[in-house]
């Protein structure tokens, strides 16, 4: 019997790449995304269903995986990628900007978690792969409340990983650097903070630095190749470093004195 996987924000950029990715191995997909009426593509694969789910509605991932199970038996691994960024000067951001965040990032991840548990659990067998970021090991300027989602990812992962080993259920984290994406374009939640002029000399220099990436990044197929890796290396790795320059910022942030990578960020950012 084919192995199935569960896949959460498959409409756009690594969710999408990575449902073909699963269905060209043969995989059994289940493409989950807020509005699946209006996929026309990844589809087209027979062992593709796409199924409603939205990350901040606990009963439409307990719905979805009701119904993933109906339809394929079982639930091999869970890829929790649904998320987005926003970025841009703190102290302009309302308590909506923040919560929506976190809501998605971090507490729509824990739930979806949460509601696998029990199937793989009882199946004494299972996978979650979690999308984090090389943005949960190091920071940027103007990034803060994503970071803030993404070391919350990272930090609960870490720790889940001991108490669900007993029950043969694997943790994964994929820790994307720069990828061509819609978190550089129209998936972009961006706070400039034109109403605090005080900060838009910092903001110009950054903004010119942040951005390169939707020029200069890898595409999201890299980062499928390695959530494919994660879940089939049958090893107990937890963490997937993946597209340029996450493998090696995450091994210089953990070499360096913190001033001299302190002072490495802003030398690139001219700040």
């Amino acid at each position: 019997m084919n192995k199935t996987v569960l896949i959460t924000g498959a409409s756009s950029g690594i969710g999408k790449a990575t449902a073909n990715y699963f269905a060209q191995k043969g995989w059994n997909v289940a493409a989950t995304m807020r509005n699946p009426e209006k996929e026309t593509t990844i589809n087209k694969y027979n062992n593709v269903k796409l199924f409603k789910l939205d990350v901040t509605n606990n009963d439409s991932i307990l719905n979805a995986i009701e119904s993933v199970v109906k339809q394929f038996g079982k639930i091999d691994v869970l890829v929790n990628n649904a998320g987005y960024g926003a970025d841009g000067v703190f102290e302009a951001m309302t308590d909506e900007v923040i919560e929506n965040q976190f809501n998605t990032n971090v507490f729509g991840l824990m739930r979806v978690t949460r509601a696998i548990i029990p199937h793989m659990r009882n199946n004494k067998a299972g996978t979650i792969i979690q999308i984090a970021s090389m943005g949960g090991r190091i920071t940027f300027p103007l990034f803060s409340i994503y970071h803030g989602t993404k070391f919350a990812v990272e930090g609960f992962t870490e720790s889940l990983h001991y108490e669900l080993k007993p029950f043969n259920i694997k943790l994964k984290l994929i820790e994307p650097g720069t990828i061509k994406t819609e978190f550089y374009g129209k998936g972009r939640v961006a706070i400039s903070g034109s109403n605090l002029p005080e900060y838009k000399e910092f903001v110009d220099k950054c903004e010119k630095v942040s951005q390169a990436p939707a020029k200069n990044g890898v595409t999201p197929d890299t980062v499928a190749a390695s959530i494919f890796k994660a879940a089939t290396d049958n090893s107990n790795k937890l963490r997937y470093p993946t597209g340029r320059p996450a493998p090696l910022l995450i091994w210089l942030r953990k070499r360096l004195p913190e001033s001299w990578f302190y002072a490495l960020v802003r030398s690139s950012y001219k700040i």
